[in-house]
């Protein structure tokens, strides 16, 4: 490559400069040992020649690699989508990269946990809603590196995660609070790994029922993917078979929720007057829809998750009781309403 073609080395920062190489080195790396004067030298001259550190050549000096990994089960989410763009910014801000893994099913699974490539690649690692295995769990405490469990509660290991049991008995408080005893719980079905918060929410919603002396019926628990019409459709015709039929349906995610309601109305059964439908998350759709929901902020999460991986990083002893808990809130919307009455009920 001809002498003006070549990328510019430190060689050539510390000529530009008038220092030694090993002063150059330490200045980039942002070693305080080097007086305010010089510093200003040597970062003019790498401007003017665009010259700048490489991550791997950093690492081998400090034994950071400057990134933090996400191992995430897919991207094609809201949720996801959201706690990933707020994690960015703040990542970069303390000048350090995102790396992330996308493992959408069990062979890439199987794959990643096998060869763990975050081992070599990364200061910390955060695991975005996956229902691991104690194996896989072990695995990953083996990285020697922080690893933060993200919209997950981790027993023993940091976590960042939102109160679904809570948020789930709130929403089933409002609705049985509007005068309704026959509510229904829809499920997701999902991808293989994929921790939904299903059996948190499903929780908190059995909770309110018995704090309320409704009997739990097994019989109003159904469950649908998310993106099958038809297979919501088929959830939404168990409920309407049964000989009492619920008045209300509390979907566990907003996209659920926006389908079933599509169901309804080609149904012919009108939102909120023939049945109330309550989703959980407060996606976009939700504002769309007029859809009551219980909120949570993927965003903050994120960002939250970003601030203990920095936090940890570096400490001698990661400390396993560190969990931080977000709340939720109900925001009412037009989707809930008092159940009808008994002749124009379903």
């Amino acid at each position: 490559m001809p002498a003006d073609r070549r990328h510019p080395t430190m060689a050539d920062v510390a000529e530009r400069a008038g220092v030694s190489v090993s002063t150059v080195s330490r200045t980039l790396r942002g070693l305080t040992n080097v007086s305010p004067q010089v510093r200003a030298r040597v970062e003019r001259a790498a401007r003017e020649l665009e010259f700048a550190v490489s991550r791997h050549a950093s690492s081998l000096v400090t034994g950071r690699t400057g990134v933090v990994a996400a191992l995430v089960p897919t991207l094609n989410s809201w949720f996801m989508g959201s706690a990933l763009s707020s994690l960015g910014p703040l990542l970069r801000a303390a000048d350090m990269e995102l790396t992330v893994y996308v493992i959408p099913d069990l062979a890439e699974r199987a794959a990643f946990f096998e060869r763990l490539p975050a081992r070599r690649n990364a200061d910390a690692l955060l695991v975005f809603s996956f229902d691991l295995t104690e194996e896989e769990s072990t695995r990953l405490d083996a990285l020697g590196m922080p690893v933060i469990y993200v919209s997950q509660h981790a027993e023993g290991r940091p976590s960042v995660y939102v109160d679904d049991v809570a948020g789930a008995r709130n929403g089933t408080r409002h609705l049985l609070n509007l005068g309704h005893r026959r509510i229904a719980f829809m499920q997701t079905v999902g991808a293989t790994g994929f921790a939904f918060s299903s059996h948190e929410r499903l929780l908190g919603y059995q909770q309110a029922l018995t704090e309320a002396g409704v009997p739990l019926d097994d019989s109003l628990v159904v469950a649908a993917r998310v993106a099958d019409g038809r297979g919501v459709a088929e959830a939404l015709g168990e409920l309407l078979s049964l000989r009492e039929p619920p008045t209300a349906v509390f979907a566990e995610q907003d996209e659920l929720a926006a389908a079933l309601i599509a169901t309804l109305r080609r149904a012919r059964i009108a939102v909120p007057e023939g049945m109330s439908v309550l989703g959980f998350d407060d996606q976009p759709v939700a504002d769309w829809l007029d859809l009551t929901t219980v909120a949570q902020s993927p965003a903050r999460m994120g960002r939250l998750a970003g601030e203990l991986a920095l936090e940890l990083i570096g400490e001698a002893d990661t400390d396993h009781r560190r969990h931080v808990v977000l709340p939720t809130r109900l925001i009412p919307r037009a989707t809930t309403a008092a159940p009808p009455e008994p002749e124009n009920a379903l």
